[in-house]
């Protein structure tokens, strides 16, 4: 329903964090698809950073409430420049390493 009326922007709270595996990967290339199709624009609210690592081209990084570095997806995962942004891919290594799926 939410894209009948062709929306530039789609707000996605915890879009699939409530989804086993099969169906999140399902929906993600939905939304994937959709995208490329009608030019879409998410604002993808996660904790999980493997997800955004995935589907965002740029993020956003909160602290408290506050954003404390934005950017790039891949400079923001190679060269984080906020001390908790350091901390936060710190705590999950392979992910600074590991490349996105295409």
């Amino acid at each position: 329903r939410a894209l009948i009326t062709k929306p530039k922007l789609v707000i996605c709270d915890e879009p699939v964090s409530m989804l086993d595996a099969t169906i999140q990967a399902e929906v993600l290339e939905l939304m994937l698809e959709l995208k490329r199709e009608d030019n879409l624009t998410y604002l993808f609210i996660t904790h999980d950073l493997w997800l955004a690592r995935f589907l965002c081209d740029r993020i956003a990084v909160m602290n408290q409430g506050q954003i404390v570095e934005m950017g790039q997806t891949q400079a923001i995962f190679s060269n984080p420049q906020h001390p908790y942004t350091q901390e936060l891919l710190a705590a999950a290594p392979l992910l600074r390493k590991s490349n996105p799926i295409d």
